[in-house]
């Protein structure tokens, strides 16, 4: 299979016309050559913090807090969750799923509530997509077993400690949910050594010190942050010090849209339109461990083709600026997501 046009390749998505070669699911050759597409290649992106689950619930809860929202064990979501029978949970997630898969993501890092169940729940609603999971188990460590890690709710909710341990003698993630109300649960969140953080709204400076020593990677879900009114994450100070990697969280507060993400960090934060699109592809892929995120050759073939010449996209002086500040759903011409 071969893809022509505008490449963004490797980290630094040097824009290149030319053609990427895939074979056996694996992108073989990045070749440099005159082409008459106006197609933008570009790495499918990694959305790395999700709750597919709340796909049951879409626009729930205005005006209600954070705690009253998704905290547990009785936060909304969690009793709109036992309500729901097992088929409409299925139901509804496959739906966000396959909005994902169509608008470009290639793969996801999904926080999964419901003990073993729910990690079974979502392996149904995946059944068919092509779509690339790294499932959470979340309340046992079973579910933990079950899935590719545990995705733990946060330090104030309880003690962390054995389930830390049993993903670590597993080798499997643990993620972590730090500082979204505030900072109180940074600390203790950080001494549990996670593969990775998520939110991270509210550092202090010997947090930022810690982040300097461990480089802990973050996961930021500014949208979600500004719903919940707990603030916005300073995404440029974290990303002078670690990975930072971007996702959507609830569904129920937001659409999965990566795009939408990326135009809303990029227009927030003083960051560069390169470190958006890096934020929301390898930087997700390096979390998870997945050999995709780029244009390299070696990398998996999940692969997300513009059409530079749609209404939206023609004219654009600055190619990943546009990608990340005005691209859109509309503008997918094609979701490659090869696998062997």
């Amino acid at each position: 299979m071969e893809i022509e046009g505008t490449m963004l390749t490797g980290r630094a998505f040097e824009p290149i016309e030319g053609r990427v070669v895939i074979e056996d699911g694996e992108i073989t050759t990045v070749e440099e050559a005159a082409t008459d597409s106006d197609a933008i290649v570009l790495p499918a992106f990694v959305n790395a913090h999700t709750h597919i689950g709340d796909s049951i619930a879409k626009e729930a809860g205005a005006g209600l807090s954070l705690d009253e929202l998704v905290a547990p064990p009785d936060g909304l979501k969690h009793r709109l969750l036992r309500q729901a029978s097992r088929d409409e949970k299925v139901d509804a997630m496959a739906r966000s799923l396959q909005f994902m898969e169509q608008s470009g993501t290639g793969a996801f890092i999904e926080f999964r509530e419901g003990g073993v169940e729910g990690v079974e729940t979502l392996e149904d609603a995946l059944e068919g997509l092509a779509i690339e999971s790294v499932v959470l188990g979340r309340e046992t460590v079973d579910a933990m077993h079950a899935s590719d890690g545990f995705g733990a709710s946060g330090a104030r909710d309880g003690d962390f400690d054995a389930e830390r341990n049993a993903a670590r003698r597993a080798d499997k993630l643990f993620g972590i949910h730090a500082g979204e109300r505030d900072s109180a649960d940074i600390n203790p969140a950080m001494d549990l050594d996670p593969d990775f953080l998520v939110h991270m709204v509210h550092p202090e400076p010997l947090h930022y010190q810690r982040l300097d020593d461990e480089a802990t990677p973050v996961v930021v879900c500014p949208r979600s942050n500004l719903v919940t009114g707990v603030g916005v994450p300073p995404i440029r100070e974290l990303l002078d010090r670690t990975t930072v990697a971007l996702g959507t969280d609830n569904v129920f507060l937001n659409s999965p849209s990566m795009f939408r993400e990326m135009e809303f960090a990029s227009k927030l934060a003083d960051v560069s339109a390169r470190e958006v699109l890096g934020m929301a592809t390898w930087a997700g892929a390096d979390i998870a461990g997945l050999n995709t995120g780029e244009i390299a050759e070696g990398k998996d073939a999940r692969l997300l083709v513009l059409d530079g010449d749609s209404d939206n996209l023609a004219g654009a002086q600055d190619v990943v600026r546009a990608v990340v500040r005005r691209a859109g759903v509309d503008d997918v011409r094609e979701v490659v997501l090869a696998s062997e």
